[in-house]
C-alpha cells in the first residue's frame, strides 16, 4: 500500500508499504528511517522556521518542528531512536528572481533548516536530492531505504 503525505503534513510507514508525495517545489520532503525495523517516516516541509509566523499550529509545515514531530511519531511505533537516518530531496528554487533576498530563497532556505534540524536531533543525512529548479515527487520504500525521485521530462532515479 502507498501512504500518502500531502502538503505541510506528515505519516509514518512500515515495510512492505510505501509512503510518497506529490509536487515538492521548494518544499522538502524528509525521510526518518529505520533500517532494522524497516519503520520510516516523512514530513513535507513548507517554511523552514515556525518562530517567524504567529499562527504555527501545524508542525508538519515547519522544517525546524516537523522533523522533531516525525522522529516522536516513528519511535513511538517501534524504530530504534539511535538507528535512524535521513534522506532528503525538494528545495527547488522554482521561480527566477532578480533579488538576493532571503524570503525569495524558500527552497535553499528549507534544505538549510532541515540539515540544521537533523544535525541537531543527531541524525545522519546520508542522501539527498535537493536545489536546482523542478519539482518532484518522491516515494520512500523502508524494506529497502529506497528514495525514488520522479520529476517531468527527466529520468527517474533513486538515492
Amino acid at each position: 500500500m502507498e501512504i500518502k503525505v500531502g502538503m505541510a503534513d506528515m505519516n509514518v510507514c512500515t515495510a512492505p508499504d510505501s509512503i510518497i508525495t506529490l509536487g515538492l517545489g521548494s518544499c522538502v520532503g524528509v525521510v526518518v528511517w529505520d533500517k532494522q525495523t524497516k519503520i520510516c517516516g516523512m514530513v513535507h516541509v513548507m517554511l523552514p522556521d515556525s518562530t517567524a509566523i504567529s499562527q504555527n499550529s501545524n508542525t508538519a509545515k515547519f522544517a525546524d518542528t516537523g522533523i522533531e514531530e516525525l522522529v516522536k511519531k516513528v519511535v513511538a511505533i517501534g524504530a530504534g531512536r539511535a538507528r535512524l537516518v535521513a534522506k532528503i530531496a525538494g528545495g527547488a528554487q522554482m521561480f527566477k528572481v532578480s533579488t538576493a533576498s532571503p524570503s525569495l530563497r524558500v527552497g535553499e532556505r528549507n534544505v538549510e533548516a532541515a540539515k540544521k534540524k537533523l544535525a541537531e536531533l543527531k541524525i545522519p543525512l546520508i542522501a539527498e536530492d535537493t536545489g536546482d529548479s523542478y519539482g518532484r515527487t518522491v516515494i520512500f520504500y523502508p524494506e529497502t531505504g529506497v528514495y525514488r525521485i520522479r520529476a517531468i521530462g527527466r529520468e527517474e532515479f533513486e538515492i
